[in-house]
């Protein structure tokens, strides 16, 4: 397949221009107009060829690595919302529009619902993640009316090597500085960044998935257990606790509660029915690969 792939530098962007190459199909990296030079975001004049026949969009400024500044959540706004919207009118002007546009979005869509099981069919929670992740799929719809289908990934914590979650908490977890956030209870829904690696081809074969599909684990985790599981693959204790007044001070209170706090039990629902067979179920199992090709 010929593919346009936009974010190919960041986590998941890395990892799928790899897999995709080594599949035998012909990659081309979206990249984005140099600052100052015009208003678009996209540069799209320096594409020699616009016939595509599946478009991965993954790019998107990052929610972590800073307080939510009123300057900070319109870059995480804009470059969802402004970047798919920019892209869509793109591919809705050529001639032969791609047979598949796969779009990435979140888990943060149902916003926090304690041990309620969700599936793709969930209605949308509250916050600021659930409304941008609500808005981000409903720009990437619109090229649904050239008879593209379309495919929202909500991803859940990508557990990766690489980077991601798993390597902001390492610091403190090696120091023996690791625990739990609050009570520790809240479910976190998670994949590997080796099922990504066969998700996202898995999708692109199987012309009956679209719409939104949980990028998730069958079996979701708390975050009590996370920081147990990760102490004792490091063999080191896990007895601190960040009291949600605390992670709200350091945080700050909207980034607590959406994200520290949040309670996501997101079900792959749609990957299971259309036959996927996940590669890593264990945390544990997951944990120890990322640390092993870490070290």
């Amino acid at each position: 397949m010929k593919i346009l792939l936009s974010g190919s530098s960041g986590l998941v962007g890395t990892a799928l221009l790899e897999r995709l190459f080594q599949d035998g199909h012909s990659i081309t990296c979206l990249k984005r107009q140099k600052a100052g030079s015009d208003k678009k975001i996209w540069n799209t004049d320096r594409l020699t060829d616009d016939t595509f026949d599946a478009v991965i969009h993954l790019a998107g400024d990052s929610i972590v690595g800073g307080r939510w500044t009123k300057g900070k959540k319109q870059r995480i706004r804009d470059s969802r919302i402004l970047g798919t919207r920019e892209l869509v009118q793109f591919l809705g002007k050529l001639t032969t529009p791609p047979k598949v546009f796969c779009c990435a979005s979140a888990v943060g869509y149902y916003g926090s619902r304690g041990d309620t099981v969700l599936t793709e069919s969930s209605p949308k929670g509250t916050g600021f993640l659930a409304d941008i992740c609500r808005d981000w799929e409903e720009e990437a719809g619109k090229i649904a009316s050239r008879g593209c289908r379309v495919v929202n990934l909500r991803f859940g914590m990508i557990l990766s090597p690489r980077g991601g979650a798993l390597q902001k908490m390492l610091p403190a977890f090696r120091l023996g500085l690791g625990g739990k956030v609050g009570n520790g209870q809240q479910i976190i829904s998670w994949v590997s960044i080796r099922d990504i690696e066969e998700i996202v081809p898995f999708i692109l074969a199987h012309s009956e998935i679209e719409g939104p599909v949980n990028v998730v684990s069958p079996q979701s985790t708390t975050n009590a257990e996370l920081g147990k599981n990760l102490g004792k693959i490091l063999s080191k204790p896990t007895f601190m606790v960040l009291p949600r007044l605390m992670a709200s001070i350091i945080a700050g209170s909207e980034i607590t509660q959406e994200m520290l706090l949040a309670s996501t039990k997101a079900s792959p629902q749609k990957l299971v029915a259309a036959g996927y067979e996940f590669r890593d179920k264990s945390l544990n199992k997951t944990l120890l690969f990322c640390l092993e090709k870490n070290a």
